[in-house]
């Protein structure tokens, strides 16, 4: 079990990102801390878009496995690695 705060704040360490830097979300309440399963199987987490001044964060999902992944918000030489799977 997880919440997307948890996988979003997992996925922010990477970047030396906080909530703190967090610009805009959508929805903008009442998903982030809904206890969800995250294991294998069907995905049960919400749909949303979280930015913050760096980066865009978005749900990725494989196989029902979900977790918090990002790509740059703004314009750069960085190749986005493949999402999620099937």
């Amino acid at each position: 079990m997880t919440t997307w705060r948890k996988e979003i704040e997992i996925a922010m360490k990477y970047h030396n990102e906080s909530y703190d830097d967090v610009v805009f979300k959508w929805p903008e309440s009442g998903w982030e801390d809904v206890e969800f399963d995250d294991d294998y199987g069907v995905t049960h987490g919400q749909s949303f878009t979280l930015w913050t001044t760096k980066r865009v964060y978005f749900p990725v999902e494989y196989d029902g496995r979900e977790w918090a992944s990002s790509v740059p918000r703004d314009p750069c030489e960085v190749a986005t690695i493949h999402q999620g799977g099937g």
